[in-house]
């Protein structure tokens, strides 16, 4: 991990909570006495913390010490379960159960698109060419949204019924994965051609025997993580190798399982990755975060302080011009 590291989690007691990273020791604690915060979200330019609540997403000042939001976002009416940040922090996307994906002006806070699912939305994530965000129900479906055309491109269904829990998107555009009630993982290839992008399957595979909760890929696009109720996390290993030279070969490709960790003693919940792909931080209902070193499947540090469940984490270790 490099010297300027964001760690931060949250959960169930309506705190946030900053972390040394290395050390393990808490350096500073927001209180959110409005609820508990399910999603956490650091701007790429690390200024900023986007606290996702029951009704509100809250932002808040990385840099000084103030524990009142510089900004409050109001306009969903049900929990907000995902947040993420377009690549210049300009605009932010939020979903919710309320059925709705938002996207918010970062500056005043205002809703500049509303995009209905009719049912609860489970997550939401910005596609790395900005230029689309790809949402998952309760009701078991993907949607992906073009945010030029601004309408749904695509509808993916994977399992009637099943909810899907997460989605995370390469950070080369070049693959979608997505998480269910079920345990399973299903993943497409992202082909874009003429400035349409294709959706093409790739694979299932199941993770976890029971819920899965979070599926993230690592900056490196060579992992997957995945997160459940059986109290693992588990890495997945990327390998896209055997449609590659064909984009439309039905070939399958693999994803190898290569590591379970275990530890956590309750539901793990979310999960995050350096920036070198090399560690994992994870937060669990147990109230504990881990940072796990994925070469050697072990825990390095435990970060002791949540008195209730912790259910979000957020990492920045990337070297970033003027941080």
């Amino acid at each position: 991990m490099s010297g300027s590291v964001i760690l931060c989690t949250a959960g169930y007691d309506h705190t946030i909570r900053f972390w040394e990273a290395l050390s393990g020791i808490c350096s500073r604690t927001i209180p959110h006495p409005d609820s508990q915060v399910n999603r956490l979200c650091i701007s790429p330019d690390k200024r900023f913390l986007a606290a996702a609540g029951h009704h509100t997403i809250k932002l808040f000042d990385i840099k000084g010490s103030n524990p009142t939001p510089l900004t409050i976002f109001e306009g969903h009416t049900n929990n907000i379960t995902g947040v993420a940040f377009h690549c210049e922090g300009k605009w932010m996307v939020t979903s919710s159960e309320d059925g709705t994906v938002k996207i918010w002006d970062t500056r005043s806070g205002n809703i500049q698109r509303n995009y209905s699912h009719g049912i609860p939305v489970n997550d939401v994530v910005i596609h790395p060419n900005q230029g689309e965000l790809i949402s998952c129900d309760r009701g078991g479906n993907v949607r992906v949204w073009d945010l030029g055309e601004n309408k749904c491109s695509h509808q993916l269904i994977p399992e009637d019924d099943v909810s899907v829990a997460s989605v995370t998107v390469a950070s080369d555009g070049s693959i979608l994965c997505a998480g269910n009630n079920s345990g399973n993982v299903y993943v497409w290839r992202m082909i874009l051609e003429a400035d349409v992008t294709t959706l093409v399957p790739v694979t299932r595979f199941t993770a976890h025997q029971t819920f899965i909760t979070r599926v993230l890929l690592s900056p490196d696009v060579r992992h997957l993580a995945t997160c459940s109720a059986d109290h693992t996390s588990r890495i997945w290993s990327v390998d896209t190798t055997a449609s590659n030279n064909d984009p439309l070969s039905s070939a399958p490709a693999s994803f190898p399982l290569e590591t379970t960790l275990h530890g956590h003693q309750r539901w793990v919940w979310d999960c995050a990755f350096s920036a070198d792909s090399a560690y994992l931080v994870t937060a669990c209902s147990d109230h504990y975060a881990r940072l796990w070193e994925l070469s050697s499947q072990s825990i390095i540090r435990q970060y002791n302080g949540h008195h209730r469940g912790a259910v979000c984490v957020a990492l920045n270790d990337t070297a970033h011009p003027g941080s």
